[in-house]
């Protein structure tokens, strides 16, 4: 495999993963926007309840998951390993947000609300990634 070859593979393996990690920023933001704006939720950095926070954890769940959908589907080749490392990144830039926020309860929610991001990061993309490969014949990891 030539130098190029390598090059324009590793490329595509950097896009794949950054539209997972796009995908979950905009669907979730997104969500937040017309959450806040429709009055579900209430106006930016206000409290709120715990039930709204598990309202936001369904959806980020979702998004998680079809995050990495799309990695395993853009993926050149092995697309569990793609979306296993989406989830990885998931898990540091949701680690970083748990550290960043820990101090601002009840502002930015309760503590358990991070720590639960941190721990669904990882399982959310590794099953967008078989939903993805299933029936595909391509390989598990």
């Amino acid at each position: 495999m030539s130098n190029s070859s390598n090059t324009r593979r590793v490329i595509r393996s950097i896009i794949a993963v950054l539209a997972g990690v796009v995908t979950i920023f905009i669907l979730s933001l997104g969500t937040d926007v017309v959450m806040h704006a429709t009055g579900i939720y209430p106006p930016w950095f206000q409290p709120m309840r715990d039930s709204l926070f598990i309202l936001a954890t369904a959806y980020r769940l979702i998004y998680g998951v079809a995050g990495g959908y799309i990695t395993a589907w853009l993926a050149p080749a092995r697309p569990m390993k793609h979306a296993i490392v989406l989830g990885i990144v998931g898990v540091v830039m949701s680690l970083a947000g748990a550290l960043a926020t820990w101090n601002a309860e009840p502002a930015l929610g309760p503590r358990w609300y991070p720590l639960l991001l941190v721990v669904t990061a990882l399982p959310c993309a590794w099953v967008g990634g078989k939903l993805r490969v299933r029936g595909t014949g391509a390989e598990v990891v």
